[in-house]
């Protein structure tokens, strides 16, 4: 289906009556954008690797190969515990990695690395202690025993492999698959709404559109395939999550829909539907613009997330473990 002609997401601000999005709206200056500050960091490692990735990307796009941005979007899907930058990082040395570990992680499941291999370089932080020298000061009966508070000292690059680069016991759990069954997502999705305080109604009148948002309501077109109707659903949330108040204003239609279009896509793939066809076909990207797609990438990623934390069950939980040491 195709969401920039079926969709019709009007958001509001914070209230129904607000005015719905104006398709011609024109974007306000980037300068101020939080990306950029944080991107002019020369010293931070993270940054640069997401400034990276970015640049390849657009000149994947620019080459005609909007295939990489579908690898990018998957790995949101697959990887959506790790960080926006490792995720691009793992996207763009490896597109087509399903679970990733590091060596350690591999060896405890029964499963090993072969020889020749070369790792998927990501970055792991790197934690140190300091000593709360000044509370004892300010605290005299404080206990000389308390333990010293962790803090970020910087990061380091490690290395994890794809289960595909590894051979050994299988593994039941990384086998599960619901293509095209949304299960009890739907159902869980909805709760997720419900703690947000968005409410869900079904209402013919809004056709032709499968779905529209509104601040604080979705109003979902009835008779549709559960599959279609879930993603559509997620396709509306992701408005009321994102574009609300001044991200609303700082965005034109095209970017809100397309924000919204890759976050459903995601979570749709996360959960093993089979969307139908390419994200290229219908995800528009930002002509050359990095900071404004460096910026809608890190929201998509994270919205999703947030999504994906909310409707996944236990049954992630190995994976997650398994690379726990590097995530």
């Amino acid at each position: 289906m195709n969401f920039n002609s079926n969709h019709n997401s009007n958001v509001n601000s914070g209230s129904s009556h607000t005015a719905p999005h104006s398709k011609n709206a024109a974007l306000r200056t980037r300068s101020d954008s939080p990306y950029q500050q944080r991107t002019s960091q020369k010293d931070n490692p993270t940054q640069q690797l997401i400034k990276q990735a970015v640049d390849f990307l657009i000149q994947q796009l620019e080459a005609g190969k909007s295939e990489t941005l579908t690898a990018y979007l998957g790995a949101m899907a697959r990887f959506h515990s790790y960080s926006f930058g490792n995720i691009l990082q793992i996207a763009r040395q490896r597109p087509t990695a399903t679970r990733v570990a590091g060596l350690r992680a591999w060896n405890e499941l029964g499963r090993f690395v072969k020889k020749g291999e070369k790792g998927i370089q990501i970055l792991a932080p790197m934690i140190g202690y300091r000593r709360r020298r000044d509370a004892a000061e300010q605290e005299p009966n404080a206990s000389q025993d308390a333990k010293p508070a962790p803090m970020l000292i910087g990061f380091r690059a490690v290395y994890v492999f794809d289960i595909l680069q590894t051979t050994g016991e299988d593994l039941p759990e990384f086998e599960q698959n619901i293509t095209g069954e949304v299960g009890a997502h739907r159902d869980r999705m909805i709760a997720f709404l419900a703690a947000q305080n968005i409410k869900l109604e079904f209402n013919e009148n809004i056709a032709p559109a499968l779905g529209v948002s509104y601040g604080g309501k979705i109003v979902l077109l009835p008779g549709q395939c559960d599959a279609e109707a879930f993603v559509t659903l997620v396709h509306e949330a992701a408005h009321e999550l994102l574009h609300k108040a001044e991200r609303r204003t700082m965005t034109t239609q095209t970017v809100r829909e397309t924000e919204a279009e890759a976050v459903a896509f995601i979570v749709g793939q996360a959960v093993g539907l089979e969307m139908g066809r390419s994200s290229s076909d219908y995800i528009q990207m930002y002509a050359g613009n990095a900071a404004l797609l460096a910026e809608s990438l890190e929201v998509i990623q994270r919205t999703s997330a947030v999504i994906l934390d909310a409707i996944l069950t236990d049954e992630t939980v190995p994976e997650n473990e398994a690379v726990a040491e590097v995530a």
